[in-house]
């Protein structure tokens, strides 16, 4: 029988610090009726100061692996775009506080995409046969790229990780991963983008100029491409799967912006009660956006096992992806 992933653990974490839209700086210019209109956004998480990616990641994957029941894995995949050093990477200090010694780990930069990134890595490692069990986690700390002051970038981000453990199974089973689609297109670049500290800065100036290190947002036109590369991503998944729209119960995207998952799920043709949600509670969580919503919708009951889930996501990059499953019994633990 061919050998799948099959995800048995599910866990997360957010800083304890909660923004409201109110707690945002008056130099915005901005209120909550806006907010909230504009991105369905009421609150989130950022991280205190002294506080890591790291430290978010290995709350959330010590979660997942008291959901999981066992506590070793062979790999740990760590998708972030905000690492706590630009070398080396965050994973293998995650995979050690975690105790998961010589376990192999590593990065994935991927931006908003990352989880499903990482999904398809992991993926790779169990049906491959290098890795039995696989921590993949997804952990972003936005709030250390964002300038407080851009009403583009500022109300929307959030802090926070969600995790997921990965063993191998049978492709029947509840949790099982179904096909995965990924694409980028590297022609819109500029769209999303924080300069500072990379290479292509660093040789050209010397230095760094102030405000590089902010994260920038072409918020228009990011919007266009989301509902599009997304609702792309998703047909072709199906069509993989050879299963319809009507056979979708569960989808549970980025959690970008409100508008545009509902607008994915109009082009879709999926209900938006059928649609998994957590946006207004944490806002945009980049790589640990799709993990928090599973997590979250297993915890409210939007979320049930049995429950054939579609996966979708659109980041910097441009990146996207999306898979397909049937969402699994598992236990939450703290």
């Amino acid at each position: 029988m061919t050998r799948a992933a099959v995800i048995s653990g599910l866990g997360g974490w957010l800083p304890p610090r909660v923004v409201t839209n109110d707690d945002l700086p008056a130099e915005l210019d901005t209120s909550d009726r806006w907010i909230r209109t504009r991105t369905g956004i009421a609150r989130r998480h950022f991280a205190a100061r002294g506080s890591a990616t790291s430290d978010l990641a290995v709350e959330a994957g010590r979660r997942a692996l008291a959901s999981f029941g066992e506590p070793n894995v062979d790999a740990v995949v760590l998708a972030t775009t905000t690492p706590d050093r630009t070398c080396p990477g965050t994973a293998p200090e995650v995979a050690t506080r975690l105790g998961l010694e010589d376990a192999a780990a590593f990065d994935v930069n991927a931006a908003c995409a990352g989880f499903l990134y990482g999904l398809a890595c992991a993926t790779g490692l169990i049906t491959t046969g290098v890795a039995d069990r696989v921590l993949l986690i997804g952990a972003e700390t936005y709030s250390s790229i964002l300038d407080p002051l851009d009403r583009g970038t500022a109300p929307i981000f959030g802090d926070g990780a969600g995790a997921v453990v990965l063993r191998a199974g049978a492709p029947d089973e509840p949790g099982a991963i179904g096909p995965i689609d990924l694409g980028s297109d590297g022609t819109g670049a500029e769209l999303i983008r924080a300069d500072g500290g990379g290479s292509r800065q660093r040789l050209a100036e010397g230095r760094e100029r102030d405000g590089e290190h902010y994260l920038t947002m072409a918020g228009r036109e990011v919007f266009k491409h989301a509902v599009v590369r997304m609702a792309a991503s998703c047909q072709t998944v199906l069509e993989r799967a050879a299963v319809g729209v009507a056979d979708i119960d569960r989808l549970v995207a980025h959690q970008a912006n409100i508008r545009i998952v509902r607008q994915l799920a109009d082009e879709l043709g999926i209900e938006r009660d059928r649609v998994v949600t957590n946006i207004d509670r944490v806002g945009n969580t980049a790589a640990a956006s799709v993990p928090l919503a599973l997590l979250h919708g297993v915890a409210d009951g939007t979320l049930r096992p049995g429950q054939r889930t579609l996966l979708t996501a659109f980041g910097a990059g441009l990146t996207w992806g999306s898979t397909l499953l049937t969402w699994p019994d598992l236990v939450l633990r703290d």
